[in-house]
């Protein structure tokens, strides 16, 4: 699978900005799946492990798509929880 694939196994490189990352056709879909879901679109909350994120797209990609869209994202007991809203957001506790 490296033949024509082989430059796409450094998605999780440091060096290109977040947005500039490159995906594998497989990340692109599963990346669009989790923005596909009802809750994005009522401006609900989705929640993935972070484990399943750094398996199929990375951190930094994902943090790139969720800041591409004005969400807010939090990490807390190995989740992930995107706020689907672009309104200013206040923690409380």
């Amino acid at each position: 699978m490296s033949g024509e694939n082989g430059g796409m196994h450094h998605a999780r490189r440091l060096a290109p900005p977040p947005a500039a990352i490159p995906l594998a056709p497989r990340g692109t879909a599963w990346l669009a799946a989790v923005f596909a879901a009802g809750a994005v679109g009522r401006g609900g909350i989705v929640r993935r492990a972070v484990r399943d994120v750094e398996r199929e797209v990375g951190r930094p990609a994902f943090e790139a798509a969720v800041r591409a869209r004005g969400f807010h994202l939090v990490e807390c007991g190995g989740q992930f929880v995107v706020i689907c809203n672009t309104g200013r957001m206040t923690l409380i506790c």
